[in-house]
Formats: structure tokens, sequence, C-alpha cells
């Protein structure tokens, strides 16, 4: 009677319960619906393989693939008050920071560091959806000015990863003001001479598409990133027209000249290593024609300025 309950009943239990399988185990792909295994997809950069859709990735993965090595070092962040106009919802404002900060492991919604890419020095500023949507508050505003203030110091490119819903609701003017800070600090290095890179990922939309993400030296995007203003379904009931098949996608915006050039998540790295080196006029072993092009753009502004 023991052999039975001790050995023949667990293992038909076993053969009868359903085994847990991690949620996260697979994928969907949001374009195809295929499955993909987690970790194919994270050795691929999030980028699913059969339909080259792009995933969205943390800061912290973005800066792991980005930098030489995968190493860089963050830099220090100066602390802002965590929620100046006492703002309450359907919940507390700082609940929703103290929920987004245990979730990505951040501060706030920007991170900044400095590394180098093919041996080049750059600080990199980068947005982190997760964090309350990657929205534009005090803290994220007085981050990207930082990093416009440690480039300058160091004599370093700024590259800037774009990918936001906008200004931080929760914030109100306070956000709003975030606009012409982070609009100064990036002429501020335009006026160091130094190269301004703005890449703009899905979403890169609201204040931040009307401030900072607009303003660089070249404009790259991501494939299929969604870039814009002002939401279609918005657009569309105040113009009351219905608008073209891939409005607002990156695509679309480089056909009709908002956006320099449209590069895959790999090939991001050595596009933009290339762009410096000719900006900051060190060699470049392979410059495509666009990548020549869009830094002799930049070279003949900078002497314009200088006139």
């Amino acid at each position: 009677m023991n052999w039975i309950t001790n050995y023949v009943r667990p293992k038909i239990t076993s053969l009868l319960t359903r085994s847990e399988v991690p949620e996260n185990l697979w994928i969907k792909c949001p374009e195809t619906g295929e499955m993909v295994f987690h970790k194919d997809l994270e050795a691929n950069q999030w980028v699913i393989p059969t339909s080259n859709h792009h995933m969205r990735i943390s800061a912290k993965e973005r800066l792991k693939f980005f930098f030489d090595n995968g190493e860089y070092h963050a830099v220090e962040l100066k602390k802002v008050a965590a929620d100046p106009l006492k703002f309450r919802d359907e919940r507390r404002y700082v609940d929703r920071l103290k929920d987004a900060r245990a979730k990505t492991g951040l501060e706030d919604s920007v991170l900044v560091a400095r590394g180098a890419i093919d041996g080049l020095g750059i600080v990199a500023c980068v947005q982190d959806f997760a964090f309350i949507g990657g929205s534009l508050g005090m803290a994220a505003g007085e981050a990207i000015v930082t990093a416009a203030e440690s480039a300058v110091e160091r004599r370093r490119p700024l590259v800037l990863f774009a990918c936001s819903g906008g200004a931080r609701m929760q914030e109100g003017i306070l956000s709003l003001m975030q606009l012409p800070r982070t609009t100064v600090a990036v002429e501020m290095v335009k006026e160091a001479g130094l190269p301004y890179i703005v890449v703009l990922t899905n979403p890169t939309t609201g204040g931040v598409t009307a401030s900072y993400a607009m303003l660089g030296d070249v404009h790259i995007a991501e494939p299929g990133a969604l870039i814009g203003f002002a939401g279609q379904r918005v657009i569309e009931q105040t113009i009351r027209e219905k608008l073209p098949e891939g409005f607002q996608r990156a695509e679309y915006l480089m056909e009709h000249g908002m956006v320099d050039m449209v590069v895959h998540r790999h090939e991001l790295k050595s596009t933009i290593s290339r762009l410096l080196k000719v900006m900051m006029k060190q060699p470049a072993e392979t410059i495509s024609t666009v990548d020549r092009s869009a830094a002799e753009a930049h070279a003949s502004s900078l002497a314009d300025a200088a006139e």
C-alpha cells in the first residue's frame, strides 16, 4: 500500500498535472502573430527575425547593444522634486513613480551614459518607454540638459534615442517648461561645434517631437517607428479627411523629408559611428552616399553658423 501511495500515485499525478510554463518564454509578433522564443529574440536585439518587426527595448538594453562590449559609465543625474504639484488622479503620482522605479530600475524615464562606439567616445541619452510612457517631466528634462553639458565639457558628440508619449501630465506646466530648456541644451551642443544625432524609435510623439527630438543634425529612425505630434485619430477628426496609409511611420516621414534615413537596429551602431567620424573629421572606413551627404550637410551648417 505504501508503494502505491508513495510512488505510483505521485507519478500518475505528475503526468496528469499541466506543467507550468513561464509567461514570457514565448513572445508573439505584433504583425504576424508568430511565436518567437524569448532567448532568440533577445539575442537578435529584440527584432523579430522573419517579419523584421522592431520590438521596444529598455534603456539599459539599448546601451548594452550600442556601446563597445556593452560597457558604459552611467552619468549621475541631479535630483528634482518628486511630486511638485501633489498630483492625484485615480492614484497618487508618487505611487506611480514608485511603481515605475521598481519596474524599470531607473530613477526616471531618461538614462544618460558615456562610452565608446567603434572606439569613438560619445555621450548617449536614452528614453525608456516602460517608465510612465517615457514621458518628459522635470527629471527627464534635467537629464537631457546634463547629457548636453557632459558632451560639451568632454568635447564628445551627443546621441539621443527618443522614445516617448510626450509631456508628463502629472507635472503640468513644469513638464512643458522642459521643452525650451532641452532646446537650449541642444543649441549649446551645436554652438560648441559638436554633432547631435537623434534616433527616433517607436513611439516618438507629443512635446518630445516638438522639441529636442526634431533638432538633430541627422535624424535616424528605426523601421516602422511611430513618429508624430498629435495622434492619427485626432488629426483625422480635425481635418475631416482620411490620412494616407503608413502616415506617421518612419518610412513615410523619410519619403517626405522629415527623417534622413531609416536604419535597422543591427546597423545603428555602425551607421552612427561612420557619421560621427566624418563630422568629427576622423578616418572612416566605409561611408555610404547617404551617410556622406548627411555628414556634409552638417559640416555646411556649422560653417554657415561660424560666418
